[in-house]
């Protein structure tokens, strides 16, 4: 497992590297704006769908949520890309025996509510308009690593064009009311349930 590194200067230098690219590449970065909890944690659960997903929501954290970032990410992706462990990535290695110490790593997170924690649950990378967003087991057990003081939001992301040469990136967020969900399927449902709701949104666009 390769950690995420506290390191003030080059936390601030790629920050800025980040927000850069972002605008560069972006026509426009679209969301709603929702309430965070100052008192709790925040298990940000989101499809994965490009290469671009962990920069839009580090930039959508310092632009709405404005907690202390966390991704968990590829270790082969972080080992390629070393500077991500100091804007708050660390690393999962599927099917090896380090993963339950990053899911315990994850949990523990969670119990600061300072931190923002991101986790794309499909645990690849799939279609942006997929039907279905497929949960792995490995949130279920993350969670039951953390005192469950946290609080969910849901993020369903879409990248369109339309009229623009550069893309648009919306993004759909949903509070929940707390985080006692009975079950990981229950997780799922709910996350489905917006994402479905948002992708009928995003499909009724017209430019």
């Amino acid at each position: 497992m390769v950690r995420n590194k506290d390191n003030w200067f080059k936390f601030n230098f790629f920050s800025r590297y980040i927000s850069r690219r972002v605008k560069k590449y972006f026509h426009e970065i679209s969301y709603n704006s929702i309430q965070v909890d100052p008192k709790k944690s925040v298990l940000l659960v989101a499809n994965h769908y490009s290469w671009w997903d962990g920069f839009l929501l580090f930039h959508l954290n310092k632009l709405l949520l404005k907690k202390k970032f966390h991704i968990m990410i590829l270790e082969e992706t972080i080992i390629k890309h070393g500077f991500l462990k100091y804007v708050g990535c660390f690393s999962v290695s599927k099917g090896s025996k380090s993963i339950i110490e990053t899911l315990k790593y994850a949990g523990n997170l969670l119990d600061n509510p300072q931190n923002l924690l991101v986790i794309f649950p499909q645990g690849n990378l799939s279609s942006n308009f997929t039907d279905a967003v497929n949960f792995e087991k490995g949130l279920g057990k993350l969670v039951g690593f953390s005192r469950q003081n946290f609080q969910y939001i849901f993020a369903a992301s879409f990248m369109e064009h339309f009229s623009e040469p550069k893309p648009t990136a919306f993004i759909y967020l949903k509070t929940t009311e707390n985080a006692n969900f009975a079950s990981l399927a229950a997780v799922q449902s709910a996350y489905q349930q917006h994402y479905q709701q948002s992708k009928i949104v995003q499909t009724a666009i017209v430019k």
